[in-house]
């Protein structure tokens, strides 16, 4: 079975086609980064008319490198929500279009669900051969986004905390804009903390012990704070905040989702989401889960941002359970998991 997905939930249009929910085809992703990069963040109206632009020829590519035409495709997955409203709807019309002309099923992807199936994709990149077992803990984490989820069956989750402030990514991107490194911020202070000292500076760990719920801004303002009172302008004091940073917001990620693990008996722990490309995250998550014995499922990077893959993935399971769409697919920008 052949599915067509189409992600545009942001500012990455992207088609691919995934065979049996796991068999990655192809996978086009145009990224808008540089159109945004002046503005210091996204621009919603910017990025609509850029998946306006693109989102034809970038169907056409991912169904030319599978080498398949639209007549062999049996479904047609789309993201539509949470995200920008414009530029949600710019894939679900073409993804409505597609499946009334074609006379097949239309599948509406929550985004954060497909975020999960990231980690049930085949690739020989993967950094674990392992296939989700079920109930399993996953972290999702990225600009938009932060949160616990427990996963007890394919549609079945209980989100067991999220973020009551900025979402890990989103405190990435403002610290690296104070910092004034650029963006986007997160690969940035990746890069940048690598010369640097995690423990120079003992930033807090907001709501460490408390339940599951994230709250990163308070390390935001840590950050600027020291900053302002240091006047830390020099290229090492930079690269010490910025590993520090980075620190402070791994260990509140690692020890929650940990304890989550060991509260609700899941000997799996899966990473999805942009920040889950994070190196200092991958590891340190992998390292405290092996003290645990527990098994880490991490998805090669380029699952890791959004993606039409795991949209395709995560729609063969909705069909597979009956779970279809209609034309009155409308875009539901926030849309929750649960």
């Amino acid at each position: 079975m052949k599915i067509l997905a189409i992600e545009t939930s942001c500012d990455e249009t992207s088609a691919a086609v995934v065979k049996d929910g796991a068999e990655v085809l192809s996978n086009i992703v145009a990224s808008q980064v540089e159109f945004h990069k002046k503005y210091g963040g996204i621009v919603p109206e910017i990025a609509s008319r850029k998946h306006i632009e693109v989102i034809n020829p970038i169907i056409q590519d991912a169904l030319d490198q599978a080498k398949t035409k639209l007549k062999d495709i049996d479904a047609v997955a789309v993201t539509y929500g949470p995200g920008l409203v414009g530029s949600l709807l710019v894939g679900i019309c073409a993804a409505k279009a597609i499946a009334y002309s074609q006379n097949i099923p239309l599948i509406g992807v929550n985004h954060l669900e497909a975020h999960i199936y990231s980690n049930f994709i085949k690739t020989p990149q993967s950094t674990s051969p392992l296939v989700p077992q079920f109930p399993f803990i996953c972290l999702i984490v990225s600009g938009g986004h932060t949160m616990i989820v427990l996963v007890k069956d394919h549609g079945k989750f209980q989100v067991l905390g999220r973020t009551r402030d900025d979402a890990a990514g989103e405190a990435f991107d403002k610290v690296a804009r104070f910092l004034k490194l650029g963006y986007p911020g997160g690969p940035i202070i990746d890069k940048l903390a690598r010369e640097g000292d995690p423990k120079a500076i003992r930033f807090t760990r907001p709501m460490l012990g408390q339940g599951y719920d994230f709250s990163f801004s308070g390390i935001k303002t840590a950050v600027v704070n020291y900053v302002s009172k240091q006047k830390a302008d020099s290229g090492k004091q930079t690269a010490d905040v910025g590993a520090s940073f980075q620190q402070a917001v791994v260990d509140v990620l690692v020890e929650k989702t940990v304890r989550a693990a060991q509260d609700f008996n899941c000997a799996t722990i899966a990473l999805a989401g942009g920040v889950s490309a994070n190196s200092l995250l991958r590891k340190d998550l992998e390292q405290k889960a092996k003290k645990e014995k527990m098994k880490v499922l991490i998805p090669p990077v380029w699952l890791c941002t959004d993606n039409a893959a795991m949209v395709a993935c995560a729609g063969y399971h909705h069909l597979q359970q009956g779970r279809i769409s209609d034309l009155c697919l409308r875009a539901v920008a926030s849309l929750r998991l649960v």
